[in-house]
């Protein structure tokens, strides 16, 4: 089956090509085929802690969302994932969404690999996920081996959060880092002030150095203090 990808966004597309991105709205003109988007953009890991590494395409591919890889005491997973399809990535055993917007080209990686998807069952039914194969739809706080996964809602309605060992995996729930982070604005934001606090409830004992987010590596600690900030602001 085709598969497309927008330049401008990132969205990847199953099926025949559309007139418009179901994303971002980009005409036609700005897809590429999946084949070529694997020519032109290249996946590039970069470690940021001993057992994660963040992956980007390379030119960056729209406003891509970065993945993860972690080394799990259950083998390697990917948090999210790239919107670039390239074979020659080391293999994973699963890949967990943090939420629905950026399934990337997971269905072609698990097909490669036989990697099993994750994703929370509120999000797993929205239009924009429905195309992709879920394996797991979980429906709450889970953990599997090394990694715990936490339901936070908010930006969408199954918006879920990973931690493994010091590291807390957060996506685009707020950027950017620094004092001007501000919640998620394309969200509901009743929803995301509402469910926001629970990411301050998990971490408040927690041994977290180090954030990741959509784009940005960052000090937790400091994260945290302009998360609540944010929050504040919000309220």
């Amino acid at each position: 089956m085709a598969q497309w990808v927008c330049k401008v966004c990132g969205y990847n597309m199953i099926g025949e090509r559309p007139d418009v991105c179901p994303f971002c709205g980009a005409r036609h003109e700005e897809f590429l085929m999946s084949e070529e988007a694997a020519r032109t953009y290249r996946v590039t890991p970069t470690e940021v802690a001993p057992s994660v590494t963040q992956l980007m395409s390379v030119p960056r591919l729209g406003f891509e969302h970065a993945a993860y890889r972690v080394e799990t005491d259950r083998g390697a997973v990917w948090i999210d994932c790239p919107s670039a399809f390239n074979r020659d990535l080391e293999p994973v055993e699963a890949i967990l969404f943090t939420h629905k917007d950026f399934m990337g080209a997971s269905n072609q990686y698990r097909t490669l690999w036989d990697a099993q998807i994750y994703i929370h069952r509120l999000d797993a039914v929205n239009p924009l996920a429905r195309q992709f194969p879920v394996d797991t739809a979980f429906g709450g706080d889970f953990k599997r081996g090394s990694l715990e996964a936490f339901h936070i809602g908010g930006h969408s309605p199954g918006f879920t959060m990973y931690v493994h060992d010091d590291v807390l995996f957060a996506c685009d729930y707020a950027f950017p880092p620094g004092p001007g982070m501000r919640l998620n604005p394309y969200s509901d934001q009743r929803e995301i002030r509402l469910h926001g606090n629970r990411v301050l409830d998990i971490t408040e004992d927690r041994r977290i150095t180090k954030v990741c987010g959509f784009g940005y590596v960052a000090n937790f600690p400091a994260w945290r203090n302009h998360f609540a900030r944010a929050l504040e602001r919000a309220a």
